[in-house]
């Protein structure tokens, strides 16, 4: 069994096991509870009502957070000519074309999340096996492939987060730190609850949200009530 810290038990003292509680009330008792010597990020976490055998009701998308995720992230842009210098003007750590790549298949991986423009897609195919097992691959389907690439760099290095269901139908993401306010948090953590409803399977039926909890890295998960996040259908 593992054991479970006394900073960890107080912290279970302060959460009702079988309360739900509204989000300006759940993250304000996490920002009360007691914390280890670091920044924790607070994270969302979904459980979906979608058959995960089912290709057309994996859920996934984008949304930026209107506050950040107080993460330092590290872009890799693939592109060429002007927009080299586009994509480094707006944060791009790393931007470039073939030398980024044959740096990359030499086992060089030291930044966070990629995007692409079009042109270069054919020649970034060739990272699938070494990016896709990270889900660092650029994809049109969250985003992070477009022709306006300094837009697309400029959204994931202040905050733009990816969700995507995993096996067991569970969706998990950072909305912030704890060192945020209460109203950041809470606004960061709506906009990605209304993304993840807009990204509804039209196959779902009856509720689509089963429960919602928030929690930080090294506490409990506070459960909240489904209802009061307009997202009870």
């Amino acid at each position: 069994m593992r054991k479970v810290s006394k900073r960890f038990k107080k912290c279970l003292e302060s959460v009702e096991k079988d309360k739900s509680y509204s989000l300006e009330e759940a993250v304000s008792i996490l920002k009360d509870l007691p914390h280890p010597k670091f920044d924790q990020t607070v994270e969302i976490s979904c459980n979906l009502n979608i058959d995960t055998t089912q290709s057309e009701q994996m859920v996934r998308g984008t949304t930026v957070l209107p506050h950040g995720t107080g993460i330092t992230v590290r872009i890799c842009v693939f592109c060429k000519g002007e927009d080299i210098n586009k994509a480094k003007e707006v944060g791009a750590d790393f931007a470039g074309g073939t030398d980024l790549i044959e740096k990359i298949k030499k086992g060089w991986i030291e930044f966070d999340k990629t995007a692409s423009t079009p042109e270069m897609m054919k020649e970034v195919a060739q990272l699938g096996k070494v990016l896709g097992p990270r889900g660092m691959m650029p994809s049109p389907k969250v985003g992070t492939v477009g022709p306006d690439i300094a837009h697309i760099a400029n959204d994931l290095k202040s905050g733009k987060v990816q969700f995507k269901t995993d096996k067991t139908a569970n969706i998990h993401a950072a909305v912030g730190k704890v060192s945020f306010s209460v109203q950041d948090i809470c606004e960061n953590a709506a906009t990605l609850l209304k993304a993840i409803l807009s990204a509804r399977p039209a196959a779902v039926k009856g509720r689509y949200i089963k429960n919602v909890s928030i929690s930080t890295t090294m506490g409990p998960g506070i459960t909240l009530d489904v209802s009061k996040l307009g997202a009870s259908k």
